[in-house]
């Protein structure tokens, strides 16, 4: 299986991501039904007491209030944002796109989450292979999404693909990123008709890809 072509990855809006994501934004962008599907999510597949990563993290992490985590580190575009995050212990302003690499030791996290914004990774799959890097073996990455961006950036193969079409893609990249096992499609979506759909996409780190 070939690389995705480069011109998959392209998007109406090539200005500097940081200009895009200057003001700060307190909202959430799913409803109440999609928010509470992602928490369920990492009530599932976070253990309790771990150390996790939140990616392209904002002001709510949506992770269980009943939850201890150790450790949670949010990694994100918005140092306002972040900072309002009473969720997390440390706070981390990192543009994925411009550096696919994170600042952390091998292994050093539980689990991992991106939160219905892995539509905008230009380069998903050298951020994958990272965030497989700095999980401990087994540790699982969460990403969940829903039919729901800021159109100017989200990439084109994004844009041209359905729901489900989503989740093929998503599985790629772990696939691509070559360190992953047990990838799974859920689909967590409300039975009501109304609410946002939210589906995910669950890999296991296998720690490193060997040089």
């Amino acid at each position: 299986m070939g690389d995705l072509p480069t011109n998959y990855f392209q998007r109406y809006d090539e200005a500097q991501d940081e200009r895009f994501y200057e003001q700060p934004r307190l909202v959430t962008h799913i409803d109440e039904g999609a928010i509470a599907a992602v928490t369920q999510l990492y009530r599932e597949f976070f253990p309790p007491d771990g150390a996790i990563l939140d990616l392209m993290s904002s002001w709510v992490s949506h992770l269980p209030r009943e939850v201890t985590y150790r450790r949670v580190v949010g990694v994100g575009m918005n140092a306002v944002e972040l900072a309002a995050n009473e969720r997390l212990h440390e706070r981390i302003v990192l543009n994925l796109n411009r550096t696919p690499s994170l600042p952390f030791g091998d292994g050093e996290f539980d689990g991992a989450g991106i939160c219905v914004s892995v539509q905008y990774l230009t380069q998903p799959v050298a951020a994958f292979r990272e965030i497989g890097r700095v999980l401990r073996p087994a540790a699982p990455l969460v990403v969940s999404f829903s039919n729901r961006c800021f159109p100017t950036k989200a990439v084109a193969v994004w844009q041209a693909l359905d729901d489900h079409g989503h989740g093929q893609l998503v599985q790629r990249y772990f696939r691509d990123a070559g360190n992953w096992t047990d990838i799974q499609f859920l689909d967590r979506s409300s039975r009501r008709r109304s609410g946002d759909p939210l589906f995910a996409v669950v890999g296991r780190s296998a720690g490193p890809v060997s040089p």
